[in-house]
């Protein structure tokens, strides 16, 4: 039976990239999209050499909300996993002052994600099948003074990946929310990060594949996450207004 291909969107990303190569390598097509979609010309090579599978290109804008219907619309085949990289992280010193680079936060990480989303939802549920899969983060999990504006965004992007799969429950169409932590990309770049709470982007895709495959809802990665975002979410306020984490 020929295997419905996966969607990458976020492709251009050290996390989309693998995510790529692993439903590449399980046998899956692979289709790749991302602004600026020719710059993946060579991974789509090694790709389709090294797994011997189908890949294309597809160019996507998230931010461009007004195309994204023509997007799915026009994609060769409606994809049977749909998994969401889409994100930014600024700085958040950068995003107190200036509410333009504020804006382009939130919008990278809830309003694009989830609006790509809707409309796959919508094509996933007309036809009775299909995953898709949201990258949030645990930065969600409790605004903190040292990431608050990424973190609200993950927040809001995390209720819509939940109340999304509540209402596609009994639709045959499965909604998969990954929380990383730490991942060692080029967006933390230059961060001091705990290499014990670091993931390389292979951890991620691999649990990612796994999670797919298990029907999974919700995940934290590494597992770890879950216990210290549960602490960190249970820390009193007049006890967390004096901290700074």
């Amino acid at each position: 039976m020929t295997k419905l291909p996966v969607l990458i969107l976020g492709a251009g990303s050290d996390i989309g990239k693998a995510v790529a190569h692993n439903f590449a390598a399980l046998g899956n097509p692979v289709q790749l999209a991302a602004r600026n979609a020719s710059a993946l010309e060579a991974d789509k090579t090694d790709m389709e050499l090294r797994h011997g599978v189908s890949v294309t290109l597809h160019e996507f804008d998230a931010l461009a909300t007004e195309t994204h219907d023509a997007f799915v619309a026009e994609l060769p085949q409606l994809p049977q996993v749909a998994v969401c990289v889409v994100g930014l992280m600024g700085q958040q010193a950068e995003n107190e002052r200036d509410i333009r680079a504020a804006c382009r936060v939130m919008r990278s990480n809830y309003e694009g994600p989830a609006s790509i989303l809707t409309v796959l939802a919508n094509s996933f549920e007309a036809r009775g099948s299909g995953t898709l899969v949201g990258i949030s983060s645990v930065a969600g999990d409790r605004g903190r003074a040292t990431n608050y504006v990424y973190g609200s965004a993950k927040a809001g992007f995390t209720a819509f990946l939940s109340g999304l799969r509540n209402r596609l429950a009994k639709r045959g169409v499965h909604v998969v929310t990954v929380l990383p932590g730490f991942v060692s990309t080029q967006m933390t770049e230059g961060m001091d990060l705990p290499a014990k709470l670091t993931a390389e982007p292979g951890e991620v895709a691999d649990a990612i594949a796994r999670a797919v495959a298990g029907r999974k809802d919700v995940i934290y990665f590494r597992p770890i996450w879950r216990l210290i975002m549960l602490i960190i979410r249970n820390i009193p306020e007049p006890v967390f207004k004096r901290l700074r984490i």
